[in-house]
C-alpha cells in the first residue's frame, strides 16, 4: 500500500519541480497541468485553494489542490464553486501512475480534512468519456450527483464514511 505525505508548496523550487509534474495523454482533457492550477487559484480566490505536492518519500509523485473552507454566504446555488471542501485538482504523474499513490492522496486530503470545521463532504467533479478519473473517485467511495458543472459531473465523499485509514 502506498503511502504519501503532503507538502506545502514553499519556494520557487517546489514550484518548479511541481511545473514538471504531467499525465498521460489520454487523460490530458481530464486533469488540468500545475500551471494551470496556479493560475486558477489567484484567478479564483474565493475558492479557497490550499495547494500541495504529493511526496512518496522524498520523490514528488503528484500535486492536489483543494478548495480548504469556503466560507458559508460565498456559496450560492448558481455558482460554480461547490464546497465548503472541493478536491479541485489530482495529479499523479505519469510515471508514477497505477501505483496507488492516487488512493494515498486521497487518504491524505482526507486525513487533513479530518481536523477541519465542517467537513462532512468532500466534493468532486469529473469530465465524462474514454480515461474519465469518474471511476477511480467512485472506487473510492465518491457518489455520482445529479449535478453537471462545465459538463463534469458532480461527486460527493461523505467523510463520516471516509475509509478508516483516512481518518
Amino acid at each position: 500500500m502506498a503511502v504519501v505525505q503532503l507538502r506545502d508548496i514553499v519556494t520557487e523550487s517546489d514550484r518548479a519541480t511541481a511545473l514538471t509534474l504531467r499525465t498521460t495523454p489520454d487523460r490530458e482533457r481530464f486533469v488540468s497541468p500545475v500551471d494551470a492550477s496556479f493560475r486558477d487559484a489567484v484567478v479564483d480566490v474565493r475558492a479557497c485553494p490550499r495547494m500541495w505536492t504529493v511526496h512518496a518519500d522524498d520523490t514528488m509523485v503528484g500535486f492536489v489542490m483543494i478548495s480548504d473552507g469556503i466560507p458559508a454566504g460565498t456559496l450560492a446555488a448558481e455558482q460554480e464553486i461547490v464546497g465548503p471542501y472541493y478536491l479541485w485538482r489530482l495529479l499523479i504523474d505519469t510515471r508514477y501512475q497505477r501505483q496507488g499513490y492516487g488512493t494515498a492522496t486521497l487518504d491524505a486530503v482526507v486525513a487533513y480534512l479530518g481536523d477541519r470545521p465542517g467537513a462532512d463532504v468532500l466534493w468532486t467533479s469529473a469530465g465524462q468519456g474514454d480515461g474519465s478519473p469518474q471511476p477511480f473517485y467512485e472506487r473510492y467511495g465518491f457518489v455520482a450527483t445529479d449535478r453537471i458543472i462545465d459538463d463534469e459531473v458532480v461527486l460527493r465523499l461523505d467523510l463520516t464514511d471516509a475509509p478508516r485509514e483516512a481518518r
